[in-house]
């Protein structure tokens, strides 16, 4: 992998059930189980499927026009499925975006659809990762034990 493809964060422990995650541009933000103000990791997954897409179509339409309103509702539901495993379904990214009236805003809401299908279908990393069904490698690393 080169250095333009490859990303990373790592997590530390900081109690039990308790964590702070950090990105190589410094910053960090805490996660946990849910029993406080955390983000859990199941919230974290439907806040990088509706940010992917948000920042695609932030990015398209507000060339057009600045959002009066810009907002993103992502929902789904965690199940335990036949195998007894856990896991998300019926996963939606609602988009609420209004533009001003005018020549700009008509510009803005006619691209409005467009960019939602094109971030679905090829931009969003996030989503497109997550319905193709990338699998994941969980390794222990060396030393960890002992």
């Amino acid at each position: 992998m080169s250095a333009d493809t490859f990303r990373s964060v790592e997590i530390e422990r900081t109690s039990v059930g308790q964590y702070v995650v950090r990105n190589v541009r410094g910053g960090s933000m805490s996660m946990g189980t849910g029993e406080d103000a955390s983000f859990t990791p199941v919230e974290l997954l439907l806040a990088a499927i509706g940010g992917c897409t948000a920042i695609d179509v932030d990015l398209i339409t507000s060339r057009r026009a600045e959002p009066i309103q810009f907002s993103v509702e992502v929902t789904g539901d965690k199940i335990r499925d036949e195998a007894g495993a856990n896991r998300m379904q019926n996963l939606e990214a609602r988009f609420t975006v209004t533009f001003p009236v005018g020549a700009d805003g008509d510009r803005a809401r006619e691209a409005l659809p467009r960019s939602l299908r094109q971030s679905h279908d090829r931009l969003c990393t996030v989503s497109r990762t997550v319905e193709l069904g990338t699998p994941v490698s969980i390794v222990e690393a060396a030393g960890s034990a002992g």
